[in-house]
Protein backbone atom coordinates (compact mmCIF):
# COMPACT_ATOMS: atom_id res chain seq x y z
CA UNK A 1 0.00 0.00 0.00
CA UNK A 2 1.19 3.50 -1.14
CA UNK A 3 2.46 5.98 1.81
CA UNK A 4 -0.36 8.98 2.06
CA UNK A 5 1.30 11.82 0.69
CA UNK A 6 0.99 15.81 2.16
CA UNK A 7 -0.93 17.86 -0.13
CA UNK A 8 1.55 20.75 -1.08
CA UNK A 9 0.00 24.06 0.16
CA UNK A 10 -1.29 25.78 -2.53
CA UNK A 11 0.24 29.47 -3.83
CA UNK A 12 -2.94 31.67 -4.95
CA UNK A 13 -2.16 35.44 -6.49
CA UNK A 14 -6.10 36.16 -6.30
CA UNK A 15 -9.62 35.02 -4.44
CA UNK A 16 -12.94 35.05 -6.13
CA UNK A 17 -16.12 34.06 -4.00
CA UNK A 18 -13.87 33.79 -1.02
CA UNK A 19 -11.83 35.01 1.66
CA UNK A 20 -7.83 34.18 1.30
CA UNK A 21 -7.60 30.12 1.80
CA UNK A 22 -5.05 27.91 3.16
CA UNK A 23 -4.79 24.33 3.03
CA UNK A 24 -2.93 24.53 6.36
CA UNK A 25 -6.19 26.41 7.85
CA UNK A 26 -8.23 24.15 6.20
CA UNK A 27 -7.02 21.23 8.21
CA UNK A 28 -9.47 19.11 10.13
CA UNK A 29 -11.84 19.45 6.59
CA UNK A 30 -11.91 17.42 3.26
CA UNK A 31 -10.65 19.56 0.35
CA UNK A 32 -11.74 19.17 -3.55
CA UNK A 33 -9.03 21.14 -5.03
CA UNK A 34 -10.26 21.28 -8.77
CA UNK A 35 -7.69 22.82 -11.36
CA UNK A 36 -8.82 24.38 -14.33
CA UNK A 37 -8.35 26.66 -17.47
CA UNK A 38 -10.89 29.36 -18.73
CA UNK A 39 -10.60 27.98 -21.83
CA UNK A 40 -9.98 23.95 -21.93
CA UNK A 41 -12.51 22.51 -23.53
CA UNK A 42 -12.90 19.54 -21.06
CA UNK A 43 -12.94 22.12 -18.01
CA UNK A 44 -15.67 24.09 -19.00
CA UNK A 45 -18.06 21.25 -20.43
CA UNK A 46 -17.34 18.84 -17.73
CA UNK A 47 -14.80 19.83 -15.09
CA UNK A 48 -15.70 23.22 -13.65
CA UNK A 49 -19.60 22.21 -13.60
CA UNK A 50 -19.11 19.01 -11.79
CA UNK A 51 -16.82 20.68 -9.11
CA UNK A 52 -19.59 23.86 -8.76
CA UNK A 53 -22.04 20.66 -8.81
CA UNK A 54 -20.06 18.96 -5.86
CA UNK A 55 -19.74 22.45 -4.32
CA UNK A 56 -23.49 23.12 -3.77
CA UNK A 57 -24.32 19.02 -3.25
CA UNK A 58 -21.90 19.07 -0.27
CA UNK A 59 -22.21 22.69 1.10
CA UNK A 60 -24.34 21.20 4.60
CA UNK A 61 -21.24 19.43 4.87
CA UNK A 62 -17.66 20.49 5.93
CA UNK A 63 -15.78 19.64 2.21
CA UNK A 64 -14.45 22.81 0.70
CA UNK A 65 -14.74 23.20 -2.99
CA UNK A 66 -11.82 24.93 -4.42
CA UNK A 67 -11.23 25.98 -7.86
CA UNK A 68 -7.73 26.44 -8.88
CA UNK A 69 -7.17 28.98 -12.02
CA UNK A 70 -4.16 27.46 -13.20
CA UNK A 71 -2.97 29.27 -16.70
CA UNK A 72 -0.37 26.86 -18.44
CA UNK A 73 -0.81 28.73 -22.10
CA UNK A 74 -2.16 31.28 -23.43
CA UNK A 75 -1.93 33.96 -20.35
CA UNK A 76 -2.41 36.93 -22.34
CA UNK A 77 -6.34 35.56 -22.85
CA UNK A 78 -6.53 34.20 -19.39
CA UNK A 79 -6.49 37.36 -17.27
CA UNK A 80 -8.10 37.80 -13.99
CA UNK A 81 -10.12 39.94 -15.69
CA UNK A 82 -11.46 37.72 -18.32
CA UNK A 83 -11.60 35.40 -15.55
CA UNK A 84 -14.17 37.39 -13.08
CA UNK A 85 -16.35 37.36 -16.37
CA UNK A 86 -16.17 33.87 -16.66
CA UNK A 87 -17.63 33.35 -13.18
CA UNK A 88 -20.26 35.41 -13.70
CA UNK A 89 -21.63 34.03 -16.85
CA UNK A 90 -21.45 30.51 -15.58
CA UNK A 91 -22.64 31.37 -12.06
CA UNK A 92 -20.08 29.90 -10.36
CA UNK A 93 -20.01 30.26 -6.65
CA UNK A 94 -17.07 28.22 -4.97
CA UNK A 95 -14.11 29.86 -3.83
CA UNK A 96 -11.97 30.56 -6.77
CA UNK A 97 -8.16 30.96 -6.69
CA UNK A 98 -5.59 32.16 -9.11
CA UNK A 99 -2.38 29.75 -9.00
CA UNK A 100 0.46 32.02 -8.82
CA UNK A 101 2.73 31.94 -11.99
CA UNK A 102 5.25 30.09 -12.70
CA UNK A 103 9.37 32.29 -12.53
CA UNK A 104 9.65 33.12 -15.89
CA UNK A 105 6.46 33.05 -17.23
CA UNK A 106 6.78 28.82 -16.48
CA UNK A 107 4.50 26.25 -15.22
CA UNK A 108 2.11 27.39 -12.39
CA UNK A 109 3.59 27.11 -8.80
CA UNK A 110 0.60 24.68 -7.57
CA UNK A 111 0.83 22.80 -10.50
CA UNK A 112 4.03 22.22 -10.37
CA UNK A 113 3.82 21.58 -6.53
CA UNK A 114 0.95 18.47 -7.39
CA UNK A 115 2.93 17.46 -10.45
CA UNK A 116 -0.37 18.08 -12.45
CA UNK A 117 -0.43 17.02 -16.13
CA UNK A 118 -3.34 19.25 -16.92
CA UNK A 119 -6.52 20.29 -16.52
CA UNK A 120 -9.01 19.65 -15.76
CA UNK A 121 -7.23 18.17 -12.40
CA UNK A 122 -9.43 16.96 -9.41
CA UNK A 123 -7.37 16.26 -6.07
CA UNK A 124 -9.19 15.14 -3.23
CA UNK A 125 -7.37 16.13 -0.02
CA UNK A 126 -8.49 13.87 3.56
CA UNK A 127 -8.80 15.60 7.19
CA UNK A 128 -5.38 15.02 7.69
CA UNK A 129 -3.81 16.89 4.83
CA UNK A 130 -3.07 14.24 3.08
CA UNK A 131 -4.16 13.21 -0.96
CA UNK A 132 -6.84 10.81 -1.13
CA UNK A 133 -7.24 11.13 -5.16
CA UNK A 134 -5.55 12.85 -7.60
CA UNK A 135 -7.35 12.56 -10.95
CA UNK A 136 -6.61 13.98 -14.36
CA UNK A 137 -9.39 14.43 -17.31
CA UNK A 138 -12.79 13.54 -17.40
CA UNK A 139 -14.12 11.88 -14.24
CA UNK A 140 -17.05 9.80 -13.55
CA UNK A 141 -19.45 11.99 -11.24
CA UNK A 142 -20.56 8.77 -9.52
CA UNK A 143 -17.09 7.59 -9.13
CA UNK A 144 -16.10 11.84 -7.18
CA UNK A 145 -19.26 11.56 -5.40
CA UNK A 146 -18.16 8.16 -3.81
CA UNK A 147 -14.71 9.50 -3.05
CA UNK A 148 -16.27 12.56 -1.83
CA UNK A 149 -18.66 10.70 0.58
CA UNK A 150 -15.96 8.48 1.86
CA UNK A 151 -13.59 11.46 2.72
CA UNK A 152 -16.55 13.10 4.65
CA UNK A 153 -17.29 9.82 6.48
Amino acid sequence: MDTPQAAPEIAVSRWFNSDPLTLAGLRGRPVLLHAFQMLCPGCVAHGTPQAEKAHRMFQQTDLMVIGLHTVFEHHAAMTPAALEAFIHEYRLTMAIGVDEAGSGGGMPVTMTRYGMRGTPSAVLIGRDGTILHHGFGKEDDMALGARIAQALG
